[in-house]
């Protein structure tokens, strides 16, 4: 589907962008555009693939539409990466997140419109579902408006895939406790008993082909992904260290912040599918043509949401995804 295809990627210099990136060019695509605001992330991303004649870096805001139009000129493929994602800084500056993640992806839908692309993937959040942050908020409203889209007068297909945290992106929590263990002996938790969804920046790439493959337009993919305790992975880091006297100090849950993530609400469990292995598969709740129809031999899901809370992983394959994700 996508060899000799041209592809957009926005945000692309990021973490995920690395990754998506490098795995897209296994399917020998024509073009990979690359559209994110940073230059220097650009300069050295372009000489870490070396230079690879295919990769066209576009300097561009999704907050301006009139760039993204002229970057998705002869697109078939656009994959939406780009958003302001930290969600202290989203809570300190909510209308900057506003202009990015919501309304930049609606820049990126009437682009993509305006060009006849083929398909948009989203790529959105845990903290989008039951939201209590700013940044969950702007990401819920651009799931909304992503499977809005597919109601518009277009051939353009739109779908959601959403993940939790995906280890060692850039501000993960995994650099930040490196880092606290090596400069201070000290590592700050928020709550004890805080968990979190995890997965490799590799396998999320990968569920996000299948998604992006399988897709029909107007649904959200929840990925299914293993979950601990923020507190084993820091004591897994502090045992992969070798140092010794590392104290745990709880700072205290931040505004905005969960105790448990969840992928899938107790109201979304109402219009979701069990889709295989790998994926739940949120079905709309507005009308798009066929899609019902489409899912209709699925089984609804047999549980009431999907939290971080339940079916934790224990340090020993906490350590095996460290060590898979090449942290310790």
């Amino acid at each position: 589907m996508i060899k000799n295809r041209k592809i957009l990627v926005t945000g692309g210099t990021g973490s995920w962008g690395y990754e998506l990136v490098r795995q897209l060019l296994d399917f020998e695509p024509s073009e990979i555009r690359i559209f994110s605001r940073n230059e220097s992330n650009q300069f050295t991303m372009k000489q870490e693939f070396d230079n690879n004649p295919k990769l066209q870096f576009i300097i561009g805001d999704v907050k301006e539409k009139e760039a993204l139009v002229e970057a998705c000129q002869g697109v078939d493929y656009i994959f939406h990466l780009a958003a302001l994602k930290h969600v202290p800084v989203c809570e300190d500056q909510p209308i900057e997140a506003l202009k990015t993640n919501v309304i930049g992806t609606q820049n990126v839908i009437e682009a993509a419109i305006s060009c006849n692309v083929h398909s948009v993937v989203n790529i959105s959040t845990d903290k989008a579902s039951n939201p209590s942050n700013f940044y969950g908020l702007s990401k819920a409203m651009a799931e909304r408006l992503i499977i809005h889209a597919n109601t518009l007068n277009t051939k353009t297909r739109f779908v959601c895939i959403r993940g939790g945290n995906v280890l060692g992106t850039n501000g993960s929590v995994i650099h930040v406790f490196k880092k606290q263990i090596k400069e201070k002996g000290k590592i700050g938790i928020t709550d004890l008993n805080m968990t979190r969804f995890f997965l490799t920046i590799q396998e999320a790439i990968k569920l996000v082909f299948k998604a992006t493959f399988e897709s029909i337009g107007g649904e959200i993919f929840v990925m299914k992904m293993p979950s601990c305790k923020i507190i084993d992975l820091a004591e897994v880091l502090i045992e992969a260290s070798k140092k010794e006297d590392v104290e745990v100090e709880v700072l205290g849950i931040r505004p905005g912040e969960k105790l448990h993530e969840i992928l899938l609400s107790e109201y979304e469990s109402t219009t979701a599918i069990a889709y295989d292995d790998e994926y739940y598969v949120i079905l709309p709740a507005i009308h798009i043509k066929g899609i019902k129809e489409h899912y209709a031999q699925y089984q609804p899901v047999s549980l009431e949401d999907y939290n971080s809370a339940t079916g934790l992983i224990d340090k020993t394959k906490i350590k095996g995804m460290l060590e898979k994700g090449g942290f310790i």
